[in-house]
């Protein structure tokens, strides 16, 4: 019996993951992952990309090599994580199906991080029903690993909150404390995003406004050399703005010299800082910074049948897992009528 708690946390594949990612959630998952201190499982969530995108299952498809390949590049190690592809995973549809019965429509419905993505991606009244229960698909794959400890942003806590809901229904109702209610991890404050090249306050595949792990040399300083800082810091003699200044931003993130930024925020500040030189400086802070990831991932892309069977392993890994705590639930519910 290990006394470490669990993490579960994952992503969508819905295209490569970019520097937003790495500085959301994936660079904090390598840290937990090698402090020995967590069962750390990382979930391909092809199902739940599926519930938006069923009519385009290649782009998932495609996607999913990609995010492996990420993955495995910034360091997440399958000798310390298991990597499961949530298809893959057949008990997570049963438990599914058994909370949707404790949860009402008019809950669903409420949920406001289900809301907002709603309304994104401009469903109006053509909501598919997956996509529209897609919390209690999170609560089945959260709950069917014992999962106490989830690394997510502060804007999913909603969902967070809706997996301890159907934790305490199914404790409550079967009367055996069965499932566990899961906390989540938090990046520190304004740690947790990062602005797109254009200003946007997300960067984002659909927005196309992202720095790729995968982008080679001369995308990377193309796109640092497009992105947004001051529009009003027309002459290099102007004083020109840091708050909201997105080349500024990524620099506080990055850049390890914090004094030579800070000295940098001053001079532009002031005036006679021209946008090309901080621009220049960034590009090689993140060429620095994102050439190991690249390269660490161009070396596993040579063998891809190796990548599919770390994923492979890691399923059948997670489906002893999970099977036993659908076990556990259909004994509680009192289902299992020949065993």
């Amino acid at each position: 019996m290990t006394d470490k708690k669990v993490i579960l946390t994952g992503d969508r594949p819905t295209g490569k993951l970019h520097i937003g990612h790495y500085v959301g959630s994936l660079r904090n998952r390598v840290q937990l992952q090698n402090s020995g201190n967590y069962d750390t499982y990382i979930m391909i969530a092809d199902m739940q990309a599926l519930t938006d995108n069923a009519r385009d299952p290649e782009k998932i498809r495609h996607s999913l090599i990609q995010v492996a390949l990420d993955y495995l590049a910034v360091g997440i190690d399958p000798k310390k994580s298991t990597i499961l592809v949530q298809s893959q995973i057949p008990a997570l549809n049963e438990l599914t199906m058994h909370y949707l019965n404790l949860v009402s429509v008019s809950r669903l419905g409420r949920n406001p991080t289900v809301k907002n993505e709603i309304q994104q991606k401009k469903f109006g009244q053509s909501v598919p029903a997956g996509f529209f229960i897609y919390p209690v698909s999170q609560a089945a794959d959260i709950t069917a690993f014992k999962a106490d400890t989830i690394p997510v942003g502060e804007d999913q806590e909603p969902m967070l909150e809706q997996t301890r809901e159907i934790v305490r229904s199914v404790n409550g109702i079967y009367g055996k404390d069965i499932l566990v209610e899961p906390e989540g991890y938090f990046p520190p404050k304004g740690m947790g995003r990062i602005p797109g090249l254009d200003g946007n306050a997300k960067m984002s595949k659909s927005l196309n406004n992202a720095i790729y792990l995968s982008d080679d040399e001369d995308t990377i300083r193309q796109k640092v050399m497009s992105m947004y800082t001051d529009p009003n810091h027309i002459h290099i003699e102007d004083p020109g703005k840091v708050e909201g200044n997105t080349v500024f931003t990524y620099l506080d993130i990055f850049a390890e010299d914090k004094d030579k930024v800070n000295d940098l925020k001053a001079q532009y500040r002031h005036g006679g800082l021209g946008d090309v030189k901080i621009k220049k400086y960034l590009n090689e802070v993140l060429q620095a910074h994102l050439k190991p990831i690249r390269e660490h991932r161009e070396e596993y892309a040579k063998d891809e049948a190796a990548v599919y069977d770390i994923l492979k392993q890691g399923s059948e890994k997670a489906n002893l897992v999970a099977n036993k705590t659908l076990q556990e639930v259909r004994d509680a519910i009192g289902i299992n009528y020949f065993g």
